[in-house]
């Protein structure tokens, strides 16, 4: 799944911001509208943000 779907899914569900999703995984609240724009960004970070995705729905699915 393309990263920013996968983030724009995750902050739908979540009830998030953009800007608090990117302050929160890695620093920067302005990641997601910079992907909106058409950024690419580095697979460091795409492994970053894989993960926290990962472990947030696994969080989830522990929940329910």
């Amino acid at each position: 799944m393309h990263l920013l779907s996968a983030i724009e899914r995750y902050i739908r569900q979540s009830g998030i911001t953009a800007s608090r999703f990117g302050r929160d995984v890695l620093g920067d609240p302005g990641f997601v509208h910079a992907l909106r724009r058409g950024r690419e960004p580095r697979e460091a970070t795409v492994l970053r943000v894989s993960a926290y995705l990962a472990v947030a729905r696994a969080t989830e699915e522990r929940g329910r």
